[in-house]
C-alpha cells in the first residue's frame, strides 16, 4: 500500500523548507516502519534548490536566495505551475538507484505520452526530454527539459524525487544553468501543446501511473524488501 499527499496542490503552495521538513518527518516514519510508503505530490513557492554539484557558476548572480540541498545533482527551479513529486520509497535490494531513476523516468514518458508530449530519455542525461524540440541562439536544434530528477536515498528508503513543468513561467531559469546543463532548454506540457494543462490536471494521472508501476511486481522498485540499507546515496538529474 502506498499513502499519496496532494494537499499541497493549487493555491496551497508549499514553502520549500515546510516541505523539506514533511520529507524528513515522512522519510524517518517508513524507514522506522510507522507508515507506509508515502508519495507527496505538490507545488512550491518560487525557490532555487541547488544539489550537492551545484558550481558557483550556474547560480544566479543578482543575489536571488539558494537553498542548499542534500539531493544529488546540480540547481533547479521550483514554483507555482509546476507538479513536484517526493516519493518515500523502501527500495527492494539489492538497491538499485541508478535503475530506480530510470524507473521514474518511465512513470514520467507514460504520462507525458497519454496527454500527447513525447517525451523521451536522453543518454547521459537523468530526467525526461523533448530532443531537438528547442532552437539554440544560432539557429541550431537543442533538447529542451520538461522534467528533472533527484534524489537521494538512506537507511534504503528515497527521499526528494521529481519536478515536472505543467504550466509555469520558463523566466527563473534565465536566472541559472539549469541542471548545470548549457546546451540545452527547458519546457512546459502547456508550452509543448498549446493549451494550459495545469499540475491539478497531470497529479491524478501520475497518482494512477505510480500505483500501476509499483503493483508490477516485474519492474516495480520496491517489489521486495529485505534488511533496509544503511547508507546514503544521491543520484539527479
Amino acid at each position: 500500500m502506498t499513502i499519496f499527499d496532494v494537499s499541497g496542490l493549487g493555491s496551497q503552495h508549499v514553502p520549500y523548507d515546510d516541505g523539506l521538513v514533511r520529507q524528513r518527518a515522512t522519510h524517518a516514519d517508513v524507514v522506522a516502519g510507522r507508515t507506509p510508503d508515502t508519495v507527496l505530490l505538490l507545488e512550491h513557492a518560487p525557490v532555487f534548490t541547488a544539489g550537492k554539484r551545484t558550481s558557483p557558476d550556474e547560480r544566479p548572480t543578482d543575489g536571488t536566495p539558494v537553498i542548499d540541498v542534500d539531493r544529488g545533482g546540480k540547481i533547479t527551479w521550483h514554483g507555482p505551475g509546476q507538479l513536484v513529486g517526493y516519493p518515500i520509497l523502501r527500495l527492494a535490494e539489492p538497491i538499485d538507484v541508478v535503475g530506480y531513476v530510470r524507473w521514474l523516468e518511465g512513470v514520467l514518458i507514460e504520462v507525458l505520452v497519454g496527454l500527447g508530449v513525447p517525451g523521451e530519455r536522453v543518454e547521459g542525461r537523468s530526467g525526461v526530454w523533448l530532443p531537438g524540440h528547442g532552437v539554440t541562439a544560432d539557429g541550431r536544434p537543442a533538447d529542451e527539459k520538461i522534467a528533472a530528477i533527484g534524489i537521494r536515498v538512506a537507511e534504503g528508503v528515497t527521499m526528494h524525487g521529481f519536478a515536472l513543468n505543467c504550466s509555469n513561467s520558463l523566466d527563473p531559469y534565465d536566472k541559472i544553468v539549469a541542471c548545470g546543463i548549457r546546451d540545452a532548454g527547458v519546457t512546459t506540457i502547456s508550452r509543448v501543446l498549446g493549451r494550459t494543462v495545469t499540475p491539478q490536471d497531470v497529479a491524478p494521472l501520475i497518482q494512477a501511473a505510480l500505483d500501476r508501476g509499483l503493483a508490477d511486481a516485474s519492474s516495480s522498485p520496491v517489489a521486495a524488501h529485505t534488511t533496509p540499507a544503511t547508507t546514503a546515496t544521491e543520484v539527479a538529474a
